[in-house]
């Protein structure tokens, strides 16, 4: 059956599930202040700003699924804020929710905080250490109490093309991780982002959340050695974890047995096909 969806944040994840949705027949409307320079004879684009109430008039009827896909234009909790606490409010009071089947909501698994590397699923209490982290909690929790058929999908660090930020300071020998104690890192590539946004926009009796992640959580200085050594950068120097995402190994188990196929089970692999292309 086809199903009339709008997309809310159409970058990079947003994008490529538009594709994979217009390609098996969905009718889409991608949500952006800015349109981009993407053509498709079935996509239509709504520009509209997520903090200006007021430019939402024009949302579609009848729409049976909303991905939303936003991301803040920076890493700070006004700008969070923006998209996640106001903006939210804003679509779901602007559009007609008679229709609405399914609601897939794009979140992080910054909301689980620091674990000392222990492994974590969908039934680990959340603790998020910083504002971010605690204001997608805040908006998991207010689609659920607007009594919404909603799901998280709570996504570990995203890689890919064109994400070569991580890269650029492995070949200026900037990157730096812990050993004792290592801090345990996890990554899913950018297409299994989209694809499994598509995925459980159609699954069947989804559960309220999933984690979106590769097979293979890894320290940290593992991992950027190995791709220091890819690159013929230097050996990457200790220093401190990250600061708000805690050290954690995250457990694919529940997307994998609803019957999701991972494109990337191991982020070793993608980075490598990055680094060679």
């Amino acid at each position: 059956m086809k199903k009339r969806i709008l997309l809310v944040g159409a970058g990079d994840v947003g994008l490529r599930a538009a594709r994979e949705l217009l390609a098996q027949g969905d009718e889409v409307w991608a949500l952006r202040r800015h349109p981009a320079a993407i053509e498709h004879e079935r996509l239509h684009w709504l520009a509209a700003d997520l903090g200006e109430p007021g430019t939402l008039r024009n949302l579609p009827a009848g729409v049976t699924h909303v991905a939303w896909a936003a991301a803040p234009d920076a890493r700070n909790p006004q700008a969070y804020a923006r998209v996640f606490t106001e903006g939210i409010k804003h679509v779901f009071g602007a559009l007609d929710c008679g229709a609405l089947q399914r609601v897939v909501f794009v979140s992080s698994s910054a909301v689980y905080g620091e674990c000392a590397g222990a492994w974590v699923n969908e039934d680990t209490p959340p603790a998020p250490p910083g504002q971010n982290g605690r204001i997608l909690l805040e908006a998991e929790q207010w689609l659920r109490d607007q009594g919404l058929p909603s799901v998280a999908l709570r996504l570990a660090g995203i890689y890919g093309p064109g994400r070569t930020q991580l890269l650029d300071r492995l070949r200026a020998g900037q990157a730096h991780a812990p050993i004792d104690p290592p801090h345990w890192a996890n990554r899913v590539h950018v297409e299994d982002a989209a694809s499994a946004l598509v995925h459980l926009l159609a699954l069947a009796d989804a559960q309220p959340v999933y984690i979106g992640c590769d097979d293979r959580p890894q320290p940290l200085h593992e991992l950027y050695a190995y791709l220091a050594g890819l690159l013929g950068a230097p050996s990457p120097a200790i220093g401190p974890a990250p600061a708000g995402v805690g050290s954690k190994r995250l457990d694919n188990a529940r997307l994998k047995s609803s019957g999701y196929a991972l494109r990337w089970p191991d982020s070793r692999a993608g980075y490598a096909t990055l680094i060679n292309a």
